[in-house]
């Protein structure tokens, strides 16, 4: 249980909310693992009332989390490959990168994203812990070095000469349990006129929307432009641009660099998030009260549709997924099966709850009347998918940020 703030060190952690004692979101089971109990770990969000930052208090430890049988493959959505291909093309151009450049990405996970830069002609390399996403990289022809990325592999990727003009970091800040060394890390390797393009969730639209099912265990930090401009002035590196992005709930894209030139877009988040008070407890204080009215109204939903008769499945095996249907409490009693497009997660079972995971065709197959969307996030991306289920009168609960049936 953390007692100081992973960023700053400070000890004046206020505790806003707590999910209880829940399995890791990503542990998704085989059919040898059903009739062995799961360990469970306490999901407690606090606020540091010094910097800024909100972070969950436990730290299960990274190879736990990241390293073998990893289920997460970033190339399974549609909607995230345009994203980042779109990312792709104008850190080309905006940075003129060419066959002598050098393009780096942290938690590189299957390639998903430096496939693009390869393409063009740029060399690449990845780095991420997780063996299978690692291999699925080197398929592409993505180079990609299997282990955590810190200050030490910096330090050996600069004497060997490998300094990058672009460090992207994706969806991977949160996931540190020591960002310092991280950001530190990215200081050491990003060449002096070079730029780290970093996403993360943002933790006001985590807060606004009820955004509760984005807390678990990979998560361990929930970054505010405060606590970020914080974080990264202490390693002498500027947030100098920030662009909102919907994706993920509301994604944060960070431009940093080595030289200080902060623009409009870093000192008006930086004044709307001190107007709305996100350095203080006050902006938290109902957030938990929120979280119990959905927790609530998709209890009543779920279970007045069962008893109407009615068969629910849900749709997305995410980690968010695994947060809600444990904090709500529904299982298979109550759902018949999830269906996700990843290969490595069908065959599975659902953390906890222990719901199959199955390909979507069984969506056709078996036609319930109703898919629970836990890859909200993805929701318009879904239901495009899925039109002939649509058509043939299945229907639609969306759970986050109000629930509804579309």
């Amino acid at each position: 249980m953390m007692k100081a703030c992973r960023s700053c060190g400070s000890s004046d952690l206020h505790l806003f909310l707590s999910l209880g004692e829940v399995p890791l979101a990503d542990g998704l089971l085989s059919r040898d693992e059903l009739e062995t109990p799961e360990r469970r770990y306490p999901l407690d969000v606090a606020l540091c009332s010094d910097c800024a930052l909100v972070q969950i208090l436990e730290t299960v430890p990274p190879e736990v989390l990241f390293c073998q049988d990893y289920p997460y493959y970033s190339s399974f959505s549609d909607v995230l490959l345009r994203h980042t291909e779109t990312n792709a093309t104008r850190l080309m151009e905006s940075r003129k990168l060419d066959s002598s450049s050098l393009v780096v990405e942290l938690a590189s996970n299957d390639g998903y994203m430096l496939q693009y830069f390869l393409r063009d002609g740029i060399p690449v390399l990845g780095i991420d812990p997780a063996e299978g996403p690692a291999r699925a990289a080197e398929t592409k022809g993505v180079t990609t070095l299997q282990t955590f990325f810190g200050c030490s592999l910096a330090e050996q990727l600069r004497q060997e000469g490998r300094a990058a003009d672009v460090i992207i970091a994706n969806n991977v800040l949160a996931h540190v349990a020591d960002p310092n060394g991280f950001v530190e890390g990215i200081r050491i390797l990003l060449k002096d006129e070079g730029v780290a393009v970093i996403e993360v969730p943002y933790l006001r639209d985590l807060i606004e929307h009820c955004e509760f099912d984005t807390i678990y265990h990979e998560h361990l930090c929930y970054f505010s432009v405060t606590a970020l401009s914080r974080l990264f002035r202490r390693h002498d590196m500027s947030l100098n641009h920030v662009e909102q992005y919907p994706i993920h709930g509301g994604s944060l894209r960070l431009f940093v660099t080595k030289q200080t030139a902060p623009r409009d877009s870093v000192k008006r988040l930086l004044q709307e998030e001190q107007q709305a008070e996100m350095a203080s407890a006050r902006f938290y204080e109902d957030f938990a009260s929120r979280v119990m009215t959905i927790k609530s109204r998709l209890t009543d939903v779920v279970q007045e549709l069962t008893q109407r008769g009615k068969r629910l499945a849900a749709y997305g095996a995410a980690a968010k997924g695994a947060t809600l249907l444990n904090y709500v409490g529904i299982g298979r009693e109550r759902i018949d099966f999830v269906a996700d497009r990843n290969v490595h997660k069908q065959g599975r079972f659902m953390p906890g709850v222990r719901i199959p995971i199955v390909d979507p065709t069984v969506i056709l197959e078996q036609m319930p009347d109703y898919l629970l969307l836990l890859a909200w996030n993805f929701r318009d991306e879904i239901i495009s998918q899925q039109q002939t289920y649509h058509q043939r009168g299945g229907q639609f609960i969306v759970p986050i940020p109000t629930l509804e049936i579309v």
